[in-house]
């Protein structure tokens, strides 16, 4: 239940413990965690630093300075349900090379195997609407393969798929019979600046809580995990001490997916539909395949699980007035429902780039009541493209022709000791510094995208499917610099605590009662959407915690 602040078993001051576990964050890692917690016998509460809505004083907190790659504003949110509020919800599991050592870089390799995770990805799917192994398969979504005429046999390229439902989870709305009779405390406007060691730091005691009107408290607990993102997560740590970080391994390894716009392919022959690859509505999900190298010739090449998505180029596209209508339609449930329900059973082609994926900033951007009718006028602005769009995705026969696809790259990033979160000499509402995000792409980083770039111009040559337009190679500045909002690394997991910040149990190394979880103990990131991950990671650690505190 949601629990005033003004209830004596918030702080127990005689020293005994008022939960046995408190999560810090409700976003995709603290709302699984409730929930698998939920039932099980223990005392659970979930501290929120937001409210159920957006706050004007809950958003000044999240405030990151950066220097390289710029994080978004809206990567990183403080309300119920944290970053799942603005998310797309696309995601993927980890590749079997994502966890394995790589001996071209200096830190890799998962110390749990990637089979360990398999049945926690089908138990995220199976509870949390993330697809179930089948649908990634070539019998799920890969039947998708062979319709179109785009259909290149592929010598050094791997393909990939990513999938989104229908409707992305939040993680607020996901999980709130949790807090509504489900045994679970959360408490809003709960932000926790620090946390309260014993004297040896062996312990954590409590966690600082304040409020927006400055109201102060301790809450005990027997064990604590912080499930605040990938920057906040080492963020925390460090205002409490550097706690952990014995061996200044807190906030290092930074990774990110960065991402942008570069190279243009110009078809042989133009085509009306290409599902597989171009993304479509397939069997309550949206997905598309990407194009990466294949795995044994990055091992081969020492070169990174970076990937490409193929973007087909319309008339259209790019057109602000389209991508706002977009928007009103995922806004409008109602419109979207009536929508799927009319094509339910069939392929619906995407048509265009902001329909899934990739959420831009026009859709994340905060809007007043009057950006909102603002969007109407933008739509107004550019009504000749918005019909052509709206004529080609509501006729089912329509099929425009695609001469043009351009590239969308994403970048697997080297676990690199300097990418890293820093404490700024900035301070927050609450007198706590800033977190300084610094982290950019790395030799290997780049490298790895431009040899599966030159892979593509060898291979759509020879297949005879067109020609791939690409300057990566001499690009300068380096053009792939865009935030994923994907922040992970920064609490990595290991066994050695000289190179690493939590244990295989996610448990921080040396504090007998303090777990981390989310991305930031991801040890290497591949290409896939952190989110299923996380999920998955929740599960396996709310399991583990039953068992040891029950």
């Amino acid at each position: 239940m949601i629990v005033d602040w003004n209830e004596d078993r918030v702080a127990d001051e005689r020293g005994d413990p008022a939960y046995d576990v408190c999560v810090v964050g409700s976003g995709p890692a603290g709302g699984t965690l409730a929930a698998e917690l939920a039932g099980s016998g223990l005392r659970v509460c979930v501290l929120e630093s937001g409210l159920a809505r957006w706050t004007e004083h809950a958003d000044g907190l999240k405030r990151a300075l950066s220097e390289g790659i710029q994080v978004k504003d809206y990567s990183r949110e403080r309300r119920l349900g944290g970053v799942s509020t603005t998310w797309a919800g696309l995601s993927s599991p980890l590749d079997e090379i994502d966890m394995l050592p790589r001996p071209f870089l200096t830190q890799s390799g998962w110390p749990i195997a990637r089979e360990e995770l398999l049945p926690f990805y089908e138990e995220a799917a199976e509870r949390y609407r993330f697809p179930h192994a089948r649908v990634f398969a070539s019998s799920g979504f890969g039947v998708l393969r062979d319709r179109g005429k785009l259909q290149p046999a592929w010598d050094e390229i791997d393909e990939k798929i990513f999938l989104a439902a229908g409707e992305p989870q939040n993680f607020g709305k996901e999980v709130r019979d949790v807090y509504d009779t489900g045994g679970v405390d959360l408490y809003l406007d709960a932000s926790v600046t620090e946390l309260e060691t014993n004297a040896d730091k062996t312990r954590v005691a409590a966690a600082h809580v304040r409020t927006r009107d400055g109201k102060e408290r301790r809450l005990l607990a027997r064990a604590f995990v912080v499930a605040t993102g990938g920057i906040e997560n080492a963020r925390l740590l460090l205002n409490s001490g550097g706690l952990g970080n014995e061996h200044d391994q807190v906030g290092r390894y930074l990774m990110n997916h960065p991402k942008n716009y570069h190279g243009i392919l110009r078809l042989k022959e133009p085509v009306g539909d290409a599902p597989y690859y171009f993304g479509c509505l397939f069997e309550g999900f949206a997905g598309y395949a990407g194009l990466r190298l294949a795995p044994a010739l990055q091992l081969e090449r020492a070169l990174l699980n970076s990937y490409v998505r193929l973007e087909p180029l319309f008339p259209w596209s790019d057109s602000q007035g389209v991508e706002a209508l977009v928007l009103l339609a995922k806004k409008s449930v109602f419109v979207l429902r009536a929508f799927k329900r009319g094509r339910k059973g069939d392929v619906v082609e995407l048509r265009d780039y902001s329909e899934t994926g990739d959420d831009s900033d026009l859709q994340n951007q905060r809007k007043s009541l009057g950006s909102w009718f603002g969007l109407g006028f933008t739509i107004l602005g550019d009504l000749p493209r918005v019909l052509r769009y709206s004529y080609a995705r509501l006729m089912r026969r329509a099929k425009p022709r695609i001469e043009r696809v351009r590239l969308r790259n994403f970048m697997e990033m080297e676990p690199h000791p300097d990418n890293r979160v820093l404490l700024s000499d900035e301070v927050d509402a609450h007198g706590k510094p800033l977190p300084l995000v610094r982290h950019a792409c790395r030799d290997v980083d780049r490298r790895s995208l431009v040899a599966l770039h030159e892979a593509l111009v060898r291979e759509i040559e020879a297949s005879g499917l067109g020609t791939l337009e690409t300057e990566l190679a001499s690009a300068e500045p380096w053009p792939i610099d865009q935030d994923a909002s994907h922040h992970m690394g920064t609490t990595r997991m290991g066994t050695d605590p000289h190179v690493s910040v939590v244990d295989p149990a996610c448990r921080v190394h040396g504090v007998e009662n303090l777990y981390m979880s989310g991305a930031s103990v991801f040890p290497t990131s591949g290409c896939a959407n952190p989110t299923f991950t996380i999920v998955a990671l929740s599960i396996r650690l709310a399991r583990q915690l039953r068992e040891e505190l029950s």
